[in-house]
């Protein structure tokens, strides 16, 4: 897999923007969040005057192996059929873009179904899903290193383009299993706290996925232990080139949260803010942070969604979401809710005066 070169944004600056924040007119610290994030977003565009331009969302689809296994209660089937109903624009995701005037690309790299005759769908089919990782890793090094290099192939597109915040969604049945693995490995937390209802199963249907995935998970730190890899330290590793972390996410990722990873590496690389969705989306920079810990300083978390275990995910990377409005649609919606927050942190930055402008007698 390629390296990234993600760094933590230059401070020499912090001091400046701490200055221009504290003497817009307003009571010191009275802004509450939008003066953190505000702070944020000044650090990683390097800017006291910071902007948002050409907002994208990049939305990647892909099916699971281990849907195979009845871990969920949508057929694969409704992976492909949403994928043309996004095209036809009557998705959440469609309706939030529009609201936020984000650019919208929805990208196939691993749809169990043929979509090209779809001209609104981006064609990067790496394979018609992931194998089982119940019975083999879900993908192999070299379809690994193409997801990869896909999605950072379409962040940088969007960089290239102008623009300067990015977002991510996904569509892909099954996807909480792997999600709810990686938490489990990278956080160090009983797999069982991890898995919740997904899209909507009973208890029996719960019970179940606990003991699939749990027999997925033996049967990954077996194969593990047979090529000399130790994974049963995975929530003290960390690094690119760690045959451990990587062997982790490349057994149980689809396709499209591996695009997903490449897209938010690639993105942090070139100093883009990273919006981040829900459990999917999260267990994506979670798995990214282990890679690349710097990127987290590109995160904004949108929200906290209502998928058992996604509030514990967020404190492993000591993430504080912008909002919690118990959703849990996926597509990105969550983190696109939230960006009319991030709009008013950098209006309040560049828009509000100063004491000294506004001729009133600043009181601390």
């Amino acid at each position: 897999m390629r390296t990234f070169d993600i760094r933590k944004p230059n401070e020499n600056i912090k001091e400046a923007i701490l200055q221009k924040i504290d003497n817009l007119n307003k009571p010191k610290g009275s802004l509450g969040r939008l003066e953190t994030l505000a702070m944020q977003i000044c650090l990683i565009q390097q800017s006291l005057t910071p902007q948002l331009i050409h907002p994208c969302h990049l939305l990647f689809g892909g099916d699971h192996g281990i849907e195979r296994e009845g871990v969920s209660v949508s057929p694969r089937d409704v992976t492909w059929q949403q994928m043309y109903n996004f095209t036809k624009g009557g998705g959440g995701v469609n309706m939030f873009c529009r609201q936020h005037h984000f650019d919208l690309r929805i990208i196939d790299m691993g749809v169990d179904h043929d979509l090209t005759d779809n001209k609104d769908i981006i064609n990067r089919k790496i394979a018609r899903g992931t194998k089982n990782f119940l019975q083999e890793a879900a993908m192999s090094h070299e379809e690994f290193k193409k997801a990869i290099e896909i999605g950072a192939d379409m962040a940088e597109k969007c960089h290239g383009e102008g623009c300067t915040i990015i977002c991510m969604g996904e569509m892909g049945i099954a996807n909480t299993s792997p999600s709810s693995v990686w938490m489990s490995l990278f956080g160090n937390i009983p797999l069982n706290e991890c898995i919740g209802v997904g899209s909507g199963l009973d208890s029996p249907g719960v019970q179940h996925k606990k003991e699939i995935l749990g027999k997925a998970v033996e049967h990954f730190k077996a194969t593990a232990q047979d090529m000399e890899l130790d994974v049963e330290h995975l929530h003290e590793a960390y690094g690119q080139t760690n045959e451990n972390i990587l062997y982790a996410i490349r057994y149980f990722s689809g396709f499209e949260m591996a695009g997903t990873i490449g897209a938010m590496l690639r993105a942090a690389e070139l100093g883009m803010m990273i919006m981040v969705d829900g459990f999917i989306m999260s267990a994506c920079m979670l798995a990214a942070s282990r890679l690349c810990p710097e990127i987290l300083h590109y995160a904004i978390f949108g929200h906290s969604g209502d998928e058992s275990g996604h509030s514990r995910m967020l404190q492993i990377m000591r993430a504080k979401p912008l909002l919690q409005l118990g959703l849990r649609l996926g597509e990105g919606t969550g983190a696109l809710c939230s960006y009319p927050i991030i709009e008013s942190a950098v209006r309040m930055v560049n828009e509000m005066n100063n004491f000294e402008n506004a001729k009133i007698t600043k009181y601390f």
